[in-house]
């Protein structure tokens, strides 16, 4: 998948995030080599660094890792919703209330990354297995248009956006 979205395939909002997605490159290249790059920046850290918050009303290392886990599984259903051309609309979610619900911080940080590597290797699998027509096949989530292309894109600059956060106020 190398063709970016075109800015009538997303929202504004959305924006912020796929802007981070290089403009060239397949897009499952990419997310491959981001995994290896969270597994290899987070694999080494200690439980007390994977239980680390920068601030006291922050997420912890786990929970970060917790919210992209969350975040792929539930991008990803709306991706092979909107490549099989499901015609009902989506819900959004609330990624605090999903991340205290999901209390990820009962876990090992060694258990959160397994969890984190089998979720991301089940998006890649489903974004290898798409024809390419299916691409520019769009669906609705929350009031909001978007395409499969898009969605990919999100789920890129996404991980891109915490990654980033991650390196900047946790690893510094």
């Amino acid at each position: 998948m190398d063709q970016r979205p075109a800015q009538d395939e997303y929202t504004e909002f959305q924006s912020r995030y796929i802007s981070l997605v290089p403009p060239e490159g397949d897009l499952r290249v990419i997310l491959r080599e981001q995994t290896e790059r969270i597994l290899g920046l987070l694999g080494g850290l200690t439980e007390e660094q994977g239980s680390f918050r920068y601030a006291p009303e922050k997420w912890s290392i786990k929970e970060v890792i917790g919210h992209l886990i969350d975040n792929d599984r539930i991008m990803s259903y709306r991706l092979l919703c909107f490549a099989r051309g499901e015609q009902a609309q989506l819900p959004g979610y609330e990624e605090s209330d999903y991340a205290a619900a999901a209390e990820y911080d009962r876990f090992t940080l060694q258990e959160v990354l397994t969890h984190y590597r089998i979720v991301r290797e089940s998006t890649l699998d489903l974004l290898d297995s798409l024809p390419e027509n299916s691409y520019t096949r769009t669906g609705m989530f929350n009031g909001v248009a978007m395409s499969v292309r898009a969605q990919a894109c999100l789920i890129t600059g996404h991980e891109l956006h915490h990654l980033r956060i991650l390196q900047e106020r946790y690893l510094h």
